[in-house]
Order: structure tokens, then C-alpha cells, then sequence
């Protein structure tokens, strides 16, 4: 896989995952881009446009009874492009539990738009009213204001979701058709010399052929939390299913890993991520190294880089990426609040139950 492939997707999933630190939800990209863009419970407006040989589509009559996810997109939109192959990739994985996928271009030039399906590979329906964005009235009736944009719409003809992210598609679409999101569980459980004990690790990687190598991405959880959970976990099949390894673990003190929580300090944590990436790079299938935080582990995470980095004289990572980052535990807790528990910031007393 090359660099900016993974680049590119480490940065766009482990920037759009909504999350929650200390002091509620994060916005993501919906917050600004599909805030016009037509909410749930909203009967889908049909519809009458063409598909690129010319004949006509009517979206009501094809639609009926059918799950179907809307994607608005054109030839010309970077964001479009790069969205492309996970777009496609979604829809083989759910065509078999009777997804069908749309794909509604804002192109105005035919044979661009066409040329954009060979490219891409994209093999589920497409139409178009070869008109400017603006100047469509399926962007009017939908309220798509930006593109890519995505709107599942359900069997009864109402709106499910609407979003410009597609991992919330994934996400929706999964626990559609399994009932609830359920993570991939296939993956390497291993055992890290960390600086207090033991740490409890899982690796997952994609299939790979002998001798070939890929990306790892290290993952350190956040204050009180632990490896496991929807966060890291959706993230990292995604990750996995890009071609991308990855490996999450329990700091000393946390879930499965040894150690006493009380005995937890941020300079610790950051020698147990050194001994996870000591490790990982000793794996011979790994090539590039990032590493993600979440809350505290965003601080434990951009420390880690800080400090390798200056001890190799180079880079020590191709990307570092921090989730809701949790700067500010340190000017908390001198003003005596630690996740929301005041005390006495003079006298704390020797434990503060949380």
C-alpha cells in the first residue's frame, strides 16, 4: 500500500470519529457540512433523471421496498475520488443482504462521469441531470450542500440517515444486517514487557502474502479506559479492511494488563507505549509506523512521538493523529477537578473516588 494511501485513511477515520472526553461530544465534519442536508424520519422525495447511456430512471418505482443508500458524488470532487473505492467496497459487502447503492453525479459532462465509473470500478447504478450542483433540483430537494454526501433511505420510503461521512454509513449498514455492530475479534493476542508488569495487546492485520509488509497503527486509550470498546474497535477493522495493521492495548493498571490503577502516571504510560512500539518494530511484516490517542492517550501519544523522535534524530512516526486529546487534565487537577470530581486541591486526600 503506498504512504499516502495510508496517510489518508489513518487521518480521514481517526479524524471523523465522533468521541467524548472529559467535557462531552467532539463535533465532526456533519456539524458542518450536512447540517441542510434532509434528516431522519423525512419521506425521500422521488425523483426522475438519467443514467449515462441516456435512458430514463425513475427513483420511487426502482426504489420500492428496497434499503438504499444515496451517494452524491461527481468526477470533478477530490473528497469524491478519494471516497470512491470505500464507497464501492461497501456496496459488495452489503449487495448480498439487499443493499442497493445510488450514485447521483453532479457532473455535467458525460463522458467524464463515465470515464470516473471505469476508473473506480463503480459497478452500482448511477444517474445525473447533467446540470451545475447548484443548480440541480435533486441537491435542492435533498438539501446536499457539499459532496460527497450520503443519505440511506429505508423499505418504508423514509430517510435513516444523512451524513457526509462514510464510515457512519458502514457503521449503520452493519448493524442493519447483523443486528448490531459487532467487531471483527480476529486477531493476535500478545503479551508486552511494559514499565509496570505486563501488558495485554491485540494485533489485527489484513491477509498478506509472504514476504509483504504494511502499515501498523498504535493506539493508546484514554484515562479509565481500556483497549476494547466501539471506538478503537470500529476504527480498526476499518483499518484492516484498507490493508492496515494494528495494534491496541491496555495501559499498566487498565483492563487486562498488570499493575495497580493508583500507580497509573502519564510518564509511565509513555514508557509502556515505548515498549509496544520497541515491539512492533521488530515485527517483520510492519513497514510504516503511526501511532493514534484518545483523551489522556492523545497526550500520552504526542509525548511518545516528541520523545522518539529527539532520540532518533528523525521522525519516529509518518503520522500521529489525536481523538479529543486531553490536554487539560494537568491545569484541572491543579485547580482540583479531575473528570468532573472537585476537592481540595491544597489537600486532595490520599484517594479521590471517581
Amino acid at each position: 500500500m503506498r504512504l499516502s494511501t495510508f496517510l489518508t485513511a489513518l487521518l480521514l477515520v481517526g479524524a471523523t470519529v465522533e468521541v467524548k472526553a472529559q467535557f462531552g461530544p467532539q463535533k465532526d465534519m456533519d456539524s458542518k457540512y450536512a447540517t441542510e442536508l434532509i434528516q431522519p424520519g423525512t419521506a425521500a422525495p422521488d425523483f426522475k433523471m438519467q443514467t449515462p447511456d441516456g435512458k430514463k430512471f425513475q427513483f420511487a418505482k426502482w426504489a420500492k421496498g428496497k434499503t438504499v443508500v444515496l451517494d452524491f458524488w461527481a468526477s470533478w470532487c477530490p473528497d469524491c475520488r478519494k471516497d470512491a473505492p470505500e464507497v464501492v467496497r461497501m456496496y459488495r459487502a452489503y449487495k448480498k443482504h439487499g443493499v442497493e447503492f445510488l450514485g447521483v453525479s453532479m457532473d455535467t459532462d458525460v463522458e467524464a462521469w463515465k470515464k470516473a465509473i471505469e476508473k473506480y470500478e463503480i459497478d452500482y447504478p448511477q444517474v445525473s441531470e447533467l446540470k451545475k450542483f447548484k443548480e440541480t433540483d435533486i441537491a435542492k430537494a435533498y438539501g446536499v450542500k457539499w459532496i460527497p454526501s450520503m443519505v440511506v433511505i429505508g423499505p418504508d420510503g423514509q430517510v435513516k440517515l444523512s451524513t457526509v461521512l462514510t464510515y457512519k454509513v458502514d457503521k449503520y449498514l452493519k448493524e442493519l444486517t447483523t443486528g448490531a455492530y459487532v467487531p471483527a475479534k480476529k486477531g493476535e493476542s500478545v503479551s508486552i514487557d511494559g514499565d509496570h508488569g505486563k501488558l495485554s495487546a491485540l494485533i489485527q492485520k489484513p491477509e498478506l502474502k509472504e514476504g509483504e509488509k504494511c502499515p501498523m497503527v498504535i493506539f493508546c486509550h484514554g484515562f479509565g479506559g481500556t483497549k476494547d470498546g466501539p471506538l478503537f474497535e470500529l476504527i480498526c477493522d476499518s483499518l484492516q479492511a484498507h490493508g492496515i495493521a494494528s495494534i491496541r492495548f491496555d495501559f499498566n493498571g487498565h483492563g487486562q494488563s498488570e499493575g495497580e490503577f493508583k500507580d497509573m502516571t502519564v510518564p509511565n504510560e509513555i514508557e509502556d507505549a515505548k515498549k509496544v512500539v520497541e515491539y512492533v518494530r521488530d515485527l517483520r511484516y510492519v513497514s510504516d509506523l503511526a501511532i493514534v490517542g484518545h483523551s489522556q492517550g492523545g497526550v500520552v501519544a504526542s509525548m511518545t512521538a516528541g520523545e522518539l523522535s529527539a532520540e532518533l534524530g528523525e521522525p519516529a512516526f509518518k503520522a500521529v493523529a489525536l481523538m479529543a486529546p486531553a490536554a487539560v487534565l494537568r491545569d484541572d487537577a491543579i485547580k482540583g477537578n479531575t473528570m468532573g470530581k472537585m476537592y481540595d486541591r491544597f489537600e486532595p486526600g490520599e484517594f479521590i473516588d471517581l
